[in-house]
């Protein structure tokens, strides 16, 4: 009779974890992806097997598969019931996923859009921040970054860690933000320096700054829209 076996004692090429961790998840299987969710196989099979015996009961189809009871995974010699269910859920995960669509991400060609996106973020904090819009080449939001926080009417900004965030993200332009609470969104001498260092530290990793915007409750200061942009 063969032992029974894990993951963990598979050859390095057979493990999905493994392989996961290596090459990414696009590189597996549907057999393998199951593997990992179910976790090991029976006596007679590895995981990675079982799965590929299941799948080829349903055509090698998961919109098949997905829609199985219980009780008939656990018909398969190798699945019971905690592993049916787990199944089952990862299914239904998908379904729920498919049924989101896709997320539309917004696009940042003006000074309004930005300040509609930021104000509920932004505006009724009692303190400074400052944030970073990251863009990709037509200009959609990839993420909006918090960089930093700080008093009521200054936040020490760390170029680096905006540049960070820029490069992973892939960002090919971002847009920077920061809030006034005070309700003056005139940009002071330190806002006006920040805004040069920043538009050309970005010029070094080929970012575009498109814009620094200063928000308050139900006003913004544009420094393209008032023609005091360095870009």
């Amino acid at each position: 009779m063969k032992e029974k076996k894990t993951l963990n004692q598979w050859a390095v090429e057979d493990r999905p974890r493994e392989k996961l961790i290596e090459h990414g998840v696009a590189c597996l299987s549907n057999a393998e992806l199951l593997a990992i969710i179910i976790g090991s196989g029976s006596r007679d099979e590895t995981a990675v097997d079982l799965m590929r015996k299941v799948l080829s009961t349903y055509d090698n189809k998961l919109s098949q598969l997905s829609k199985c009871s219980v009780e008939e995974l656990c018909k398969f010699k190798g699945i019971g019931m905690a592993k049916a269910i787990s199944i089952i859920a990862t299914a239904e995960l998908g379904r729920r996923r498919k049924e989101e669509g896709v997320e539309e991400r917004p696009q940042m060609t003006h000074s309004g859009a930005i300040y509609e996106y930021m104000y509920p973020r932004i505006c009724d904090t009692p303190i400074e921040e400052s944030w970073v819009l990251l863009l990709n080449p037509v200009s959609k939001l990839i993420d909006a970054v918090r960089i930093s926080s700080g008093g009521l009417a200054f936040t020490a900004v760390d170029i680096r860690c905006v540049l960070r965030e820029a490069l992973l993200k892939r960002a090919t332009s971002m847009i920077f933000c920061h809030n006034h609470p005070s309700g003056n969104c005139k940009p002071s001498e330190a806002d006006d320096s920040l805004t040069t260092r920043l538009y050309h530290a970005a010029q070094a990793i080929d970012v575009r700054l498109l814009d620094h915007i200063i928000l308050s409750d139900g006003a913004y200061y544009s420094y393209v829209d008032n023609g005091r942009a360095p870009f």
